[in-house]
């Protein structure tokens, strides 16, 4: 479980590169690369991780589901994740 400091922050980073993706699109086609660095550093999207929606882990992220291995397998043996069983052959 990740600390709540490292939660927040990744929260923080999401809704400021929301709020600046328009911006950015608009002066990344003008070229106008001063003004891009006038932004804030976290308004950049490379600066996310991809990060487990319920635990924060940023390792074993399963991408179609927003959840790492972990809470994925606990969910999914729960009978949670609709239209996911466990394999039996």
């Amino acid at each position: 479980m990740a600390k709540e400091s490292i939660k927040a922050r990744q929260r923080k980073r999401e809704a400021l590169v929301a709020k600046f993706a328009e911006k950015r699109a608009a002066l990344k086609a003008e070229g106008n690369y001063e003004a891009l660095d006038q932004l804030p550093r976290n308004a950049s999207p490379v600066r996310l991780k991809n990060r487990c929606q319920l635990s924060g882990r940023p390792k074993g992220y399963m991408r179609h589901f927003g959840l790492c291995r972990n809470m994925f397998r606990d969910l999914a043996l729960a009978g949670k994740i609709p239209g996911v069983r466990k394999a039996s052959w």
